[in-house]
């Protein structure tokens, strides 16, 4: 009975346990992407646009088919051929003024200067400029859920520095309590670090709040509820190469761009080509094929056919010319990507650069701010400095570490930017 009861507050012991572990998860810079790509609608626009081309090639392999066609035909005509000869015992006869036929063709294509070959090509290519324009809108997802996860890493640094606020004029308030118990000291100094206490739980209840805003926005992007007391791991530094390729997807993006419309080109010039292909026709009609011959008849023909359509070269030359333009423009956007990139590179090492430096000094300032405000709280229990004194050295620590925090932030922000830029 007794190991039961033990064994029973054992579980009700480790429950609680659970529970908090469950509340208490841990989100990484890695894993928010990966949630956020899988998360994000444009990511099922792959699968539609696989399933677009393949119906596409489907329906273009349908073209080296026998192509079939039933056609029927009933007319009237007011006059009809006659032959102006008269023959001894013989009458020639002339058509009928009303004839009909039924026919069934077929048309098995033999050659068509590879149109349907290129058109194949065209509509893969044409998939994948599309997808890549998909890998682009989620290269600039990566941005976003970058800024926010940066953001509410900030907030949380912001929130752990009120806390060591909090401690310091807590710990003020006990040594000026005593020394108002002991008439070495005036209530107002009392008054003034309970009201700057009540100005910091201020803050925090600000910065808790837009804490949860940040998380709630987190949240939809990945389409996961992040409870308020998630734990953001801080993402580990990467470390700058020298002169690293630029890998984005938009420099992917143009090249497919080119390569469709160097694709098109080539389908410009096919369909110019002749084009052969067997024909076979079967009917049944009056007149048959011998048209001299009076009463409906069965009848069937079949050949070779050629076709070559000289009109097409009416427009080549222009069509030729607009995709030359199409090339010239392509390789602007691509030069202009470039430059921007490039420029928006260099403002990211300089400010790499600036941070790396400022936080040199900042650690020095806060741990000498840190040293004057431990001999401010000596000095403040020992009734050698008022409130104010101590409040001023406080904020002041308050102030180098939150400078401190901020540029720490901000140099890791500018490195994951500067990769990010690169596409890595």
């Amino acid at each position: 009975m007794n190991r039961t009861i033990k064994l029973l507050l054992l579980l009700a012991g480790l429950v609680p346990c659970g529970l908090y572990a469950q509340q208490m998860p841990t989100l990484t810079l890695e894993k928010a992407q990966e949630l956020a790509q899988q998360n994000y609608p444009i990511t099922r626009q792959r699968d539609l646009l696989r399933q677009t081309e393949q119906y596409t090639l489907d329906r273009l392999n349908k073209g080296y088919l026998p192509q079939l066609s039933v056609n029927g035909q009933a007319t009237y005509q007011s006059d009809v051929t006659n032959v102006p000869l008269e023959l001894p015992n013989m009458e020639i006869p002339s058509p009928p003024k009303e004839q009909y036929r039924i026919t069934a063709d077929v048309n098995q294509l033999v050659y068509d200067g590879g149109v349907i070959r290129q058109q194949k090509n065209v509509a893969q290519l044409s998939t994948a400029v599309e997808t890549q324009q998909v890998e682009v809108e989620l290269h600039k997802l990566r941005e976003r859920i970058n800024q926010l996860y940066l953001g509410t890493l900030l907030l949380d640094q912001q929130l752990e520095q009120v806390n060591l606020v909090q401690q310091d004029l807590e710990a003020g308030i006990r040594k000026v309590d005593a020394q108002v118990k002991n008439g070495v000291s005036f209530k107002s100094n009392l008054y003034l670090l309970q009201a700057e206490l009540l100005k910091n739980t201020q803050r925090r209840t600000e910065l808790q709040a837009s804490r949860q805003a940040t998380l709630q926005t987190l949240s939809l992007f990945l389409g996961q509820t992040l409870v308020e007391s998630v734990t953001l791991a801080v993402p580990a530094e990467t470390e700058l190469a020298g002169k690293a390729e630029i890998q984005r997807p938009e420099l992917k993006l143009y090249s497919t761009q080119r390569t469709l419309l160097e694709q098109q080109n080539k389908l410009i010039l096919a369909r110019n080509l002749p084009k052969t292909s067997l024909f076979g026709q079967s009917g049944y009609g009056n007149p048959g094929l011998n048209f001299l011959q009076n009463g409906a008849d069965w009848w069937y023909m079949g050949g070779v056919r050629l076709n070559w359509s000289i009109s097409n070269f009416y427009t080549y030359r222009n069509d030729k010319r607009i995709l030359a333009v199409q090339q010239q423009l392509t390789e602007v956007q691509r030069e202009t990507f470039l430059l921007n990139t490039n420029a928006q590179l260099k403002q990211q090492q300089a400010e790499i650069e600036k941070l790396a430096q400022l936080l040199e000094t900042d650690r020095e300032i806060a741990a000498l701010r840190r040293k004057v405000k431990a001999a401010a709280n000596a000095q403040l229990e020992n009734g050698v400095i008022t409130a104010n004194d101590y409040l001023r050295e406080v904020y002041a620590e308050d102030q180098a570490r939150l400078t401190l925090i901020l540029h720490q932030l901000q140099l890791l922000q500018a490195k994951i930017t500067y990769s990010t830029l690169l596409g890595h």
